[in-house]
């Protein structure tokens, strides 16, 4: 049996790297293939700290804004603008950073941060 030379060493080593980098690249596309989108929330309806909040999922008829998720959130009327995040947490324009698990949540986020102050109507782009 011949002695390994660093010639030798060195190639194995290459094709051990490059095995494990390929392994890598292709992981994270086999685990997305089987990734499913988070459901949608329920409805809801509730008066919190004596402000009106709804939500719902949109429906294909009316205007759909896509960072919303197909969800709207509505404060005593006006509509909350929200959007939803890969991880599937929620932000709003009034709470922006600081993500929730639910719209209801971020709802309820809005009306702690507007003190009382009425929300405005967000202008469409």
């Amino acid at each position: 049996m011949p002695d390994i030379t660093r010639r030798r060493a060195l190639t194995a080593a290459a094709a051990v790297a490059a095995t494990a980098s390929a392994a890598t690249l292709v992981a994270p596309a086999a685990s997305a293939a089987g990734h499913h989108a988070p459901a949608t929330p329920d409805s809801f309806d509730e008066v919190y700290k004596g402000r009106r909040i709804q939500g719902r999922p949109e429906g294909g008829g009316g205007h759909h804004h896509a960072h919303g998720g197909g969800y709207a959130v509505f404060i005593d009327g006006v509509q909350l603008h929200l959007m939803r995040n890969a991880d599937g947490s929620w932000i709003s324009v009034i709470s922006h950073y600081d993500p929730v698990p639910t719209p209801r949540a971020a709802a309820r986020a809005a009306v702690d941060e507007l003190q009382g102050a009425p929300l405005l109507p967000f202008p469409a782009n």
